[in-house]
């Protein structure tokens, strides 16, 4: 890896990373569903991510593509590095482009797992997100299944995705939170999780930091990651592309915002 850390670093998941993370959604098809349309750029973009700019955490899910992204990330950087922490995510179906639907039984999620290992080439999932809890399954049985498998040598930390406060109080009955991954950006500026977080001591993952590209109108990317930022060192944004250029852009805001006061 070369490169400074963009916005310097964080402790996720034991492993000291860059602020700056490469959420990875957008190398797939339309609707986040297939491949990518040119798979050379999107090799490309996960490899300058952590070879030319210094992003050591890289946020995926096995519903991208579904799988697609999973296969990319261990073409592009597979042997991995040491100081790189890939984070993916399980618990969710996609009936098609565009669909998504939370997936919460006990065998489906052991088999997400095993299967992210296997597309990976790895032997441990150092950071595993339930992507959505299902409400149709008793929470004790998802995180549970996901216990499980930490105690296996399976999963090496646990995280949550797009909870609320209730969410994370049930979830500490039965596991020790990682990390939270919600929504947060200049248009969604609330979210009750960012403050708990830091209280807790919990790095806060905030997704879709960028709004889809609407926070950056223009081009302008470094207002809405500098207001990321400065809410706290807890916070790592995940903003994601699929072009070099962007890429570039995303990591000189962050560099040139020097991380909160």
């Amino acid at each position: 890896m070369t490169g400074t850390p963009p916005a310097g670093t964080i402790t996720l998941a034991g492993r000291t990373v860059s602020r700056l993370g490469l959420g990875t959604m957008r190398l797939t098809g339309p609707g986040t569903w297939g491949d990518p349309g040119d798979r050379d750029i999107a090799l490309k973009v996960l490899r300058q991510a952590l070879h030319l700019h210094g992003i050591t955490h890289i946020d995926t899910a096995d519903a991208y593509g579904p799988h697609t992204v999973e296969h990319l990330i261990r073409d592009a950087l597979h042997p991995y590095p040491e100081d790189l922490l890939i984070a993916t995510k399980v618990g969710m179906v996609r009936p098609g482009p565009d669909l998504w639907a939370p997936h919460g039984h006990p065998i489906y999620l052991r088999a997400c797992v095993e299967a992210s290992l296997r597309r990976l080439g790895a032997e441990r999932l150092e950071l595993c997100y339930l992507h959505r809890i299902d409400t149709e399954v008793p929470i004790a049985d998802q995180l549970g299944t996901l216990q499980a498998l930490q105690d296996e040598g399976k999963i090496g930390h646990i995280g949550l995705s797009k909870i609320v406060p209730e969410d994370y109080r049930r979830a500490t009955k039965h596991i020790t939170v990682a990390a939270v991954q919600n929504v947060l950006n200049i248009h969604d500026r609330y979210d009750p999780m960012l403050e708990l977080c830091r209280d807790e001591g919990i790095p806060y993952v905030p997704y879709r930091p960028l709004d889809a590209g609407s926070a950056a109108l223009g081009g302008n990317v470094d207002t809405p990651l500098s207001w990321l930022l400065r809410l706290g060192p807890h916070v790592a944004p995940i903003p994601g592309t699929s072009n070099p250029r962007h890429l570039a852009a995303l990591v000189n805001a962050a560099i040139a915002d020097g991380g909160p006061p």
